[in-house]
């Protein structure tokens, strides 16, 4: 049965795998905006970021300690803003289910465990980026109940 709890050092060098496929699917989407194979963080800045408390990283794991996606997740605020409210969000900063374990739950798990802390630790509302070359996460997360908040556009010259 697979589980979802907090990231720890140990499981950083699956976390490597899983952000050179996150890496990649923006890769084959965009190649003009991203290298690949790459990663977001480096070890150490994994290690800065999963013990940061406003910087939760949520993994999932099978059965036999196996990590089959993770959610780096952080908490934003902005207070006397002059045109901004002082609402709590947690930004969902990356998402990934490994490769072979897509199609299985994986993903829903994670964000239902997202949700689940989010709601517990008062935060108003969870946010994210979704890039529109990847027409996949766009339709997970609008099964997830998430609806575009703003959208980014580009005119490229």
């Amino acid at each position: 049965m697979n589980k979802v709890r907090f990231a720890q050092n140990k499981d950083i060098p699956a976390i490597l795998k899983l952000l050179v496929q996150v890496d990649m699917v923006h890769h084959k989407g965009r190649p003009d905006i991203f290298k690949g194979p790459a990663t977001k963080y480096n070890e150490d800045e994994l290690r800065n970021i999963i013990g940061d408390t406003h910087t939760p990283v949520f993994v999932c794991e099978d059965e036999n300690g196996a990590i089959l996606g993770h959610a780096f997740c952080i908490h934003k605020q902005e207070l006397n803003n002059n045109v901004l409210t002082d609402i709590k969000t947690l930004y969902i900063d990356d998402i990934c289910v490994d490769e072979a374990a897509r199609g299985k739950h994986v993903g829903s798990l994670l964000f239902e465990s997202v949700s689940e802390y989010a709601k517990k630790e008062g935060f108003y509302n969870i946010t994210l980026n979704v890039w529109s070359c990847n027409p996949d996460a766009v339709k997970f997360y609008e099964s997830m109940g998430l609806i575009p908040q703003k959208i980014g556009m580009e005119l490229i010259l």
